[in-house]
């Protein structure tokens, strides 16, 4: 159990892939309070854990007692993420939580990758 104290504040968060996203639970969303989380790492380890960790995102930002925008931002296509997001649509409305999606891509050199842009 991690010692009690306050939160932390950030503005942008990464969230742990493969066995470390375990890790992410409602304890880790009530510590660490970002404007933006980053969801990536499109394993089948994180997949298992995916939707236990936005559900503790949902239970956590409820607890906050603040008006605080958050943006999910997933890096890769999920049917977990679909059905999670369409099943808590309304919940995620109410507490604030928009979650990004983006058709956009980048080619860079030899390369073309989907992206979204967000700014502070």
């Amino acid at each position: 159990a991690a010692p009690p104290g306050p939160p932390v504040y950030v503005d942008l968060a990464y969230l742990p892939g493969s066995w470390s996203a375990r890790t992410v639970d409602e304890e880790f969303f009530r510590r660490v309070r970002s404007l933006c989380y980053v969801v990536s790492g499109d394993d089948h380890l994180k997949e298992g854990l995916l939707r236990a960790v936005l559900d503790a995102l949902l239970a956590a930002k409820h607890q906050w007692g603040t008006d605080v925008q958050v943006t999910l931002i997933p890096t890769f296509d999920s049917l977990v993420m679909h059905e999670w997001y369409q099943e808590t649509h309304d919940r995620q409305q109410e507490l604030g939580i928009t979650v990004l999606g983006s058709n956009s891509t980048v080619a860079m050199q030899d390369e073309t990758f989907p992206a979204c842009k967000v700014e502070f």
